[in-house]
């Protein structure tokens, strides 16, 4: 963490905390849930191209080291609410590649039983309330999942994820002011990513360190290397502290970099090249990890190409499956649509 606010001084698992970030086995965690989100993102780019991906479709390449990081820093019960760019989010989360596919593709087997597509998938079981379309709509509504969790009591953190554009939205400062006024149990997690949709951080924002955006509504915020899976693992554990312990929100700005336009149909004429080129061979957040458990000798060549062929046939077999899964039956137009309550 750089700076702090002069404010309020089969299937991957879920990447889960340890006590030292030395810990062999966390790392090598993190690197696989990393792999696979790069691994899974590049053949959902292919499935769009072929043309079984209908509508939008935001691709995490780059930004992989925030939602495993981020989930090393939950605990069970903790809520995720974030943006369109979400199949990373519910990959770390350890939601069932296969299902995180079938979405995609609109199959009756997605996550969201096909009805949700890219940017609209759900699992309440794994705690992960979307998936929302609209820019910052989720910052409200993962506000509102605090404020339960404050009503409750029950010791729960709220994970509020968006991004340098929605940072700009009027409901994410009118969030701000409600939850710092309550008290209550939210993390905020700018993904800075540098561009919203095709327009530069620095021609859009006025105040471009978007972790001092709480300052006026006395919540405390840091700068974080978003590119550090460790990095971000630590702040993340700190920040949950701080709101799990009645302190109120904290703001955690994530210094990241996406490698693909803002979706699909982008073509990113907006940067160079070279701009792209530079940041994945000094801060790629894979091979920034890679290096670092090869340093530590915790990981060896054999080892690196035996989780890649594992993460490759993962994701084949996701593929595949999303590919030839059933397409939801004509009737679950009408399912869905209003909460069904006892007589």
């Amino acid at each position: 963490m750089a700076h702090q606010s002069a404010s309020k001084s089969a299937k991957v698992a879920p990447a889960r905390a340890k006590s030292s970030t030395g810990d062999g086995e966390a790392l090598v965690g993190y690197y696989k849930s990393m792999l696979l989100i790069r691994r899974f993102e590049e053949r959902a780019g292919q499935l769009y191209g072929m043309g079984l991906i209908g509508g939008f479709c935001h691709l995490y390449i780059g930004q992989e080291a925030i939602a495993v990081g981020m989930q090393a820093a939950k605990r069970d019960g903790d809520q995720v609410i974030t943006g369109y760019r979400e199949h990373g989010h519910m990959l770390a989360a350890g939601i069932d590649p296969k299902a995180v596919m079938a979405e995609l593709t609109g199959r009756a087997a997605g996550v969201s039983r096909g009805k949700g597509g890219s940017m609209h998938m759900f699992s309440t079981q794994a705690a992960f309330y979307g998936g929302h379309g609209i820019v910052g709509a989720q910052v409200s509504l993962g506000t509102g999942l605090a404020l339960a969790n404050q009503y409750r009591g029950d010791g729960k953190v709220a994970f509020v994820y968006f991004g340098d554009g929605a940072a700009n939205q009027g409901q994410v400062s009118e969030s701000f002011n409600m939850a710092e006024l309550w008290g209550l149990p939210v993390v905020y997690v700018i993904e800075n990513n540098q561009y919203a949709m095709g327009t530069s951080l620095a021609r859009s924002s006025s105040e471009t360190h978007l972790f001092r955006r709480g300052a006026s509504f006395n919540i405390p915020g840091v700068e974080v290397d978003g590119m550090d899976v460790v990095a971000v693992r630590d702040a993340g554990l700190a920040a949950a502290e701080h709101a799990r312990s009645g302190k109120g929100p904290f703001i955690l700005e994530m210094k990241t970099y996406r490698y693909r336009g803002h979706s699909m149909s982008d073509p990113g004429k907006y940067r160079t090249r070279e701009e792209i080129d530079a940041v994945r061979k000094t801060r790629d957040p894979i091979e920034h990890l890679q290096e670092r458990l090869e340093t530590q000798g915790l990981i060896d060549e054999a080892a690196m190409k035996a989780i890649d062929a594992e993460v490759k046939s993962i994701v084949a077999d996701a593929a595949e499956f999303a590919r030839t899964a059933p397409e939801p039956e004509p009737a679950e137009l009408y399912t869905d649509v209003y909460m069904e309550t006892a007589a």
